[in-house]
């Protein structure tokens, strides 16, 4: 196979059966450029080792996945979390991504309040940006699919990830466009555009929505090709509100994890140069 495409990126949970040293390995055979990493794999393998790996290879960590969960209601919960988000900034810092992905958290136990969640999510940030900001990271609100709305992620559309971004400057807080996300949302063309407007999309990511989904909802994301997104349609959509940078493909799927990793990272830069570039 030739070199992948210069703009596809790995993230590290689509082949997450393969170890730190295994995706380089794999990343470089293939003339993969780019590969969005996780907080748990590196700290296991160790920060300091795992920026050098990379780095050695040549690899661009395009995204750190992720930080977030700030809707705590509690001053003690609140703090647990400002602080780990405050490491997973210097984490990123230290592998040299410039951006964080925030998965923002769901509802504390026994509420019902959306927006108030949504609103500690802005005060949260008000202490995390500009710490972010000095460390040269960006934080990426990443809005999930409304059917996560009560136990991971407040923010279920674009809209309303924007609306949070921008209480601060582009250049510290934007979002994270992910297909498998808003792919349903007829608002969100519009607001891919006024992202783009707004210097916001920090990362663009790929992931199929198949039918029916897999009894494990959060590990339902189908490769790309395999269900109903128009990638190539949403290529073309954040391509034109100006965003130039790296696509992750980010996959969630027991079925493929159950497989060889490499020949997983070979299909799906595959499927990215048939569908998307």
């Amino acid at each position: 196979m030739s070199a992948a495409d210069p703009r596809f990126s790995i993230n590290q949970m689509t082949v997450k059966q393969l170890s730190l040293p295994e995706l380089v390995d794999a990343c470089t055979a293939l003339g993969v450029r780019g590969v969005g990493l996780w907080r748990e794999p590196v700290r296991a393998y160790g920060l300091k080792a795992a920026a050098g790996l990379v780095r050695g290879a040549g690899l661009a960590v395009t995204t750190l996945c992720r930080g977030g969960f700030l809707t705590a209601a509690e001053p003690a919960g609140r703090a647990t979390a400002l602080d780990d988000n405050r490491a997973a900034i210097d984490e990123a810092a230290a592998l040299g991504t410039g951006v964080l992905v925030l998965v923002s958290g769901g509802l504390p136990e026994g509420s019902g309040d959306l927006v108030g969640a949504r609103l500690r999510i802005v005060d949260a940030l008000g202490e995390l940006a500009p710490y972010a900001a000095e460390r040269g990271v960006r934080l990426a609100v990443e809005p999930l699919h409304p059917m996560f709305a009560s136990d991971r992620c407040v923010v279920s559309t674009l809209a309303q990830a924007l609306d949070i971004a921008e209480h601060f400057p582009a250049e510290q807080v934007g979002v994270c466009v992910d297909t498998y996300h808003i792919w349903w949302d007829d608002a969100a063309p519009a607001q891919v555009e006024r992202a783009g407007a707004g210097g916001r999309i920090c990362t663009f990511q790929l992931a199929d929505w198949i039918t029916p989904l897999p009894a494990g909802v959060l590990n339902g994301r189908g490769q790309i090709g395999d269900g109903c997104i128009d990638m190539r349609a949403w290529d073309a959509r954040v391509a034109a509100a100006g965003y130039r940078g790296p696509v992750e493909v980010e996959l969630f799927n027991d079925g493929l994890w159950a497989g060889d990793g490499r020949e997983l990272l070979t299909e799906t830069a595959r499927r990215f140069t048939a569908h998307v570039g």
